[in-house]
């Protein structure tokens, strides 16, 4: 299973957009999206403040402010890629 977390807070358009084009890929790949928001961690808010949305693959930061769909899939499939083998 992949875990795709999405970093967020309250009022985020560009983290709306991200999570829209996740979920638009979810039902393709073994994945399990976590949402998270940075203002009910003050570490997190300290680091991501004007940083967001992030969106981490396996804990992996690979996307910062824009999500792009078709790159996201290739990601993806290059991780199922290596757990096959």
């Amino acid at each position: 299973m992949i875990t795709i977390e999405i970093l967020t807070k309250k009022d985020c358009p560009l983290c709306d957009t991200a999570k829209e084009i996740v979920e638009r890929v979810l039902p393709d790949f073994p994945v399990q999206l976590k949402m998270t928001d940075i203002e009910s961690d003050a570490g997190l808010f300290a680091t991501y403040h004007e940083k967001i949305p992030v969106v981490r693959i396996n804990g992996e930061e690979s996307f910062v402010y824009k999500v792009h769909e078709i790159t996201l899939r290739k990601k993806l499939e290059k991780i199922l890629n290596r757990q096959s083998k």
